[in-house]
This record gives C-alpha cells, sequence and structure tokens, in this order.
C-alpha cells in the first residue's frame, strides 16, 4: 500500500528511548516552569506568564501531533499495537483524567464532603471491572473498535449499529464536557470570552490527535499526564508544608478535616448555616450515594474510548498489565483530590469567611467577572456589586458569611493557588495541567466517535473496498466535524462538568456492560437477546435522564414528582410550580427527585443496567443458541495465550 514514511515518533527506535525522552521531556517542563516562576520574580505581568503557560503546553502537544501523523490504518487506529504497558498505562491515566477528575472532582469533594466520595470509589472500583471482565478478552479479541466486537460477536450490522449509538451518545456528552473545561481555562487565563475560548481549546485537541490518529494521541497523552500530575500535586504539597510541615498531603489530610470540623462549629454557632464537611448522605441519600458509585464503575468498564486504549497493546498479557499501572497512575491523583478539597477549604474557611466585605481578595472578583463565584446570589464582579446585594439581605452582618459565598465546582482547583495566596505561577502552572486533563480525554473521545464513523460505518457498512487513504481521510474529517459541534454544544453551557461526565458514564454502562459482559463471559447469549437487551437498557436509561433534566414538567405529570434536588449541592427547588416556570431554574437543575425511588438522573443506570441484563438473558433464553463455530470462538477469546483472533487488513 501507498503510505508516507514513518516519522521517528512512530518507529520501533522510538519506543526503545521511550524512557530517555520523556525523562528529558519532564526535566524541560520542570526548567519551563522555573523560568517562568523567574519571570514573576522579575515583575513580569501575570497574563504574560498566562499566555506562556498556555499557549507553550499547546505548541508542545501539537507537536507532538505532528510529528506522529501517520497513513497507516494499523498505526491510526491501535498505534500499530505496540505501546508498552507501562506507558499505555500513563497514557490511559491521561485519557481518564479528564476535566471531571483534574478539575471537577476536588471541588465537588469541596461542596459534597464525604458524599463526593462516590466519585472516587466509582471510578477506581470500575478499573477493577476493566481488568478482571473485559480489556484483556477484547485485546485477545483483536478489534479496532468496540462495535468491532459487537458485529462479530452478535454477527452483522445491527449490532454494530446499536454499538455505534451508544458510543456516541456517551462520548459526544463526554467531549462536550472536556471542551468545556478548556473554555474556563483558556477564559480565565487568556482573558478571552468564554464562548471563543472553547474554539481555543479545540484547536489544540485538533492539533493532537488529527493527523496522527491513536498514535498522535498516545504519545501525546504521556506528555499530557507528567504535565497535569506535576500541576495536581504541587499546589497541594504546597499547602501541606505550609500548614503542618510536612509535604505529603495525604498524611495531613486528617488534620486538615480536624480542623475543618472546629472551624464548622465556630462558624454553626456565630450564625452561619453550612453542611458539615465530614458527615454522609447530606447531599445524597444512601440509595443515591452507593447508586451512583454502582453506575460509575460500570460505566468504566464500558467507555469505549478506555477501552480502546487496550486495543494499543503488543499482547493479551501487556494489557492486564496497562490495567494495573493505569490504576496506579489514576491512584496518584485520586489518593490526592480529596486532600486537595480539604486544604481549598481550609485556606477558605480562615481566610476568606469573615472578612469584609469591602476587603474581599481580588480572586472573588477573578471568576466572579466570568460567572464562577457569586456573592449574596449575584455574580462578584466588584465591590460595589457585592455590597449591594449582600446590603439587601435582612440582617447581614457586613462580613462574610459561609451561605453568602457560592463557588462553582469547577473553579476550585485552578481558584486553589490565588485563594492561598501561592506565587502565580502555580495557578499558571495548575491551569496547563487542567488543560492537559481536557484536552487528552477529549483527543481520545473525539477519536472514538471519528474511528466509530469512519471504520464502522463508513468502511463496514458502506464502502468495504475503501483503500487506506480513503479510509483515513474520511476518519479526519468527520474527526473536525464532530470536533466542532462539541465545542458549539460547549459553548451553550449545557451543565457543569461532573454532571454532564457521570450521565456519560450511565449511558454507557446501561448501553455496553450487558452486550460486552455476556458477550465475553456467556455463551449462550444470542443475537436477538443483546440487540433487545441493550434497547431496553439503553432506552430506558436516556429517557429516565433525558425526562428528568430537560422536561421537569412531564416528570411531574408522569412520576408525581414533587420537588427538585441540585444533587451537586443537594438544595432543594421546594416551589415546584414556580421552579418549572422559570427557565433558567430548570436549566440549574440537575437532577430530579421523581417517583422511581428518589434515585437522581447522574445514576440513571441504575434502571437501564439490570433491565438490559434482564432482557438480554430472558431473550437469549427463549431464541435459538449462537452456533458451535461462535461458541468455540468465545472459549478462545477467553483462552489468554494464543495469536489476536481478529487480524485486520492493511490495505
Amino acid at each position: 500500500m501507498s503510505s508516507t514514511s514513518i516519522p521517528r515518533t512512530g518507529g520501533t527506535e522510538f519506543t526503545d528511548n521511550l524512557n530517555k525522552v520523556y525523562g528529558l521531556y519532564t526535566g524541560g517542563f520542570v526548567v519551563f516552569v522555573l523560568f517562568l516562576a523567574f519571570l514573576e520574580w522579575m515583575g513580569v505581568p501575570n497574563s504574560i506568564i498566562g499566555y506562556l503557560f498556555v499557549f507553550f503546553t499547546l505548541a508542545v502537544y501539537a507537536g507532538i501531533g505532528v510529528l506522529s501523523r501517520t497513513m497507516q490504518v494499523s498505526e491510526y487506529y491501535v498505534a500499530g499495537r505496540r505501546v508498552p504497558a507501562v506507558y499505555n498505562g500513563m497514557a490511559t491515566g491521561a485519557d481518564w483524567m479528564s476535566g471531571a477528575s483534574f478539575v471537577g472532582m476536588a471541588g465537588t469533594l469541596y461542596l459534597l464532603g464525604y458524599d463526593g466520595l462516590a466519585f472516587v470509589l466509582g471510578w477506581t472500583g470500575g478499573y477493577v471491572l476493566v481488568a478482571v471482565l473485559v480489556a484483556p478478552y477484547l485485546r485477545k479479541f483483536g478489534a479496532y473498535t468496540v462495535p468491532d466486537f459487537l458485529s462479530s460477536r452478535y454477527g452483522g450490522n445491527f449490532a454494530r449499529f446499536f454499538g455505534i449509538v451508544v458510543l456516541f451518545c456517551c462520548s459526544f456528552t463526554y467531549v462536550v464536557a472536556q471542551i468545556y473545561a478548556t473554555g474556563i481555562i483558556a477564559s480565565r487565563f487568556i482573558g478571552i470570552s468564554f464562548e471563543i475560548a472553547v474554539f481555543v481549546g479545540l484547536l489544540g485537541i485538533l492539533l493532537c490527535s488529527m493527523l496522527g490518529g491513536m498514535r498522535a494521541v498516545t504519545w501525546t497523552q504521556v506528555a499530557q499526564y507528567i504535565v497535569l500530575i506535576i500541576a495536581y500535586l504541587i499546589p497541594v504539597v504546597w499547602l501541606s508544608t505550609k500548614q503542618y510541615g510536612i509535604p505529603v498531603p495525604q498524611l495531613t489530610y486528617g488534620q486538615a478535616l480536624q480542623e475543618i470540623a472546629s472551624l464548622e462549629q465556630q462558624l454553626v454557632a456565630a450564625g452561619s448555616t453550612l453542611k458539615a464537611h465530614t458527615q454522609p448522605f447530606t447531599s445524597y441519600s444512601p440509595l443515591n450515594y452507593f447508586a451512583l458509585i454502582f453506575c460509575l464503575m460500570l460505566g468504566t468498564a464500558s467507555l469505549p474510548h478506555i477501552l480502546m486504549r487496550y486495543f494499543t497493546t503488543p499482547s493479551v498479557r501487556d494489557a492486564r498489565k496497562s490495567v494495573a499501572w493505569s490504576l496506579f497512575f489514576i491512584f496518584l491523583l485520586y489518593f490526592t483530590a480529596p486532600a486537595y478539597a480539604a486544604f481549598a477549604k481550609l485556606e477558605v474557611y480562615q481566610n476568606v469567611i469573615g472578612a469584609s466585605l469591602e476587603a474581599l481578595p481580588q480572586w472573588v472578583y477573578t471568576y466572579g467577572n466570568i460567572g464562577l463565584m457569586k456573592v449574596c446570589g449575584v455574580d462578584a464582579k466588584s465591590v460595589a456589586d457585592v455590597a449591594a446585594a449582600c446590603g439587601q439581605v435582612a440582617g447581614h452582618p457586613g462580613t462574610l458569611r459561609v451561605q453568602d459565598l457560592a463557588i462553582n465546582a469547577d473553579v476550585i482547583v485552578i481558584s486553589t493557588p490565588e485563594i492561598a495566596g501561592l506565587p502565580y505561577v502555580i495557578a499558571g502552572l495548575v491551569a496547563a495541567g487542567g488543560l492537559a486533563a481536557a484536552l487528552s480525554t477529549a483527543d481520545g473521545l473525539l477519536l472514538a466517535i471519528a474511528n466509530a464513523l469512519s471504520h464502522d460505518i463508513y468502511y463496514k457498512m458502506v464502502d468495504p473496498s475503501a483503500p487506506s487513504a480513503r479510509r483515513l481521510i474520511v476518519a479526519r474529517v468527520l474527526l473536525v466535524v464532530v470536533a466542532i459541534a462539541a465545542a458549539a454544544t460547549a459553548a451553550t453551557r449545557p451543565a457543569d462538568i461532573l454532571a454532564m461526565v457521570s450521565w456519560a458514564f450511565s449511558l454507557a454502562a446501561a448501553g455496553l456492560f450487558p452486550a460486552l459482559v455476556l458477550g465475553i463471559w456467556w455463551k449462550r447469549t444470542t443475537t436477538a437477546g443483546a440487540l433487545a437487551g441493550i434497547a431496553a437498557g439503553f432506552g430506558i436509561t436516556i429517557f429516565y435522564l433525558v425526562v428528568t433534566r430537560y422536561y421537569p414538567a412531564l416528570g411531574v405529570e408522569s412520576f408525581g414528582m414533587t420537588s427538585l434536588l441540585n444533587p451537586i449541592t443537594g438544595a432543594p427547588v421546594v416551589d415546584v410550580a414556580a421552579a418549572l416556570a422559570n427557565p433558567e431554574t430548570v436549566g440549574a437543575v440537575l437532577a430530579s427527585k421523581v417517583g422511581w425511588f428518589d434515585v437522581t438522573n447522574i445514576s440513571s443506570a441504575l434502571f437501564g443496567v439490570p433491565i438490559g441484563f434482564a432482557v438480554m438473558i430472558l431473550v437469549s433464553l427463549v431464541t435459538p443458541a449462537p452456533s458451535r463455530e461462535m461458541q468455540d470462538f468465545i472459549d478462545a477469546v477467553r483462552r489468554p495465550r494464543g495469536e489476536t483472533l481478529m487480524q485486520e487488513k492493511t490495505t
């Protein structure tokens, strides 16, 4: 076949020297940060430092993407299946460390306290399911995409099409959240409007993934993981050292919680209203808490852009090792996120709450001007706005109370260096890390969508004789189209990052988990059973999600809804009629308390997964069993030894 020459970044020489290459890269990045710290010390304006952080890191990622360009199908779709387990684990960690994990998780833990741990438990626990139930067997199968497996296992293009529908719905929802995160970061540190900032982030995403596909995304994600983990750890290590003299925040986290509890008691005694940080089930009921863990675990084991990463390893054994490395690299951040939230809250309680309204720190107005910080119910754009709003509150003491301050969950991580008075270069570093996290996940998601559309629809269903060059051109064009559509959606600010990501997990869990698990572990699963199960599970999940999120009035009529709840803050909207009459309120409601056991919509797969399994099993039992050839094939998929079962032609 005809192809361009393979650049050194994709060849064997590069993979043999990964330690040296990324060691030099890490050292260079540290030197770059120290250089910017020197510029700050010399009096260079903060805006210049912010520009340098954002544009330099984007340029590095784009450079890796361009150098990794390819016209080989196997390189574009699965990075030639030669990514070592350690580096695939690092790339998977970056793919996983989305805007939700880096930007949103600590903020949610800040607001929810104990209840926010559901996200940590669900996402980390999900990787156990990935390792035990799914990833090694998909690697042994030898697919390019998840719909590839569904088509071969369940026979024909109906199963492939169902898989594409689920993949598109969950991945598009997820990628919108990532571009939303890039918009928040770029608007803060470049000083442009959010609506334009999302397209600036989009440019970086496309440069990373469009030309080199999975090969470019893999090596870019390794670089992005290095940036994001350094950026995440440094501020909280600094705060731990500042507060307790120990640079290990995971060890001082307990002391921070004790101080928070003591300060909360003092604030309540002084008349403030707040939810105790360590008290369980103040925002989620026990049912919703464990339902969320359940949905996030199963969604983790079903997300196509994550499962695709295990198609890139050299062998099944490497796929298993890669899952273990993935969990280790993810653990580094997740083990730190609760401490990050606690130290941020401690800084706010100690240095901001109780301050005079005229003496609030500048960061309050910085984020108030981009709509992410409210005081007394209004955006904190100026001292005059804050004073006027709080002056209308009966009996307001003139100092900031806990109930007066509303910090958007998505800015806790970004704003913590400023809250704590750390050098601006640390704030810029965190912004670079958040940008790396959002870009890496967006790259993987866009690639999953574009690959499904180009490989599974165009090549497998429309033009099976298409040459490699045309297939890759179609993939790149579709990637750009989907990316622009996602950026346009993100510009409308559809919801907060963590809510959008949670919806994606429920959609993936209900639509794919039963079909993947039964397809691998129960030879009796039939085509009719799989199709019926996917349709039932995914259908009921998306119905529940859409009705409770976008048509709450229908929920009132259909389910006897008595009140509305925001699951991020846990605040009830008691007057349902008034809330439904106000479009702004309806748009802010992320979950509804409905007749279905009061389950929030971010856990909507709690209904879809059991229904999907039940329908799949029942229909399979009443339809003819799969052929002996297919049952032998499934046995071979579960056998760890042997060659890859499906060898994809590359010409």
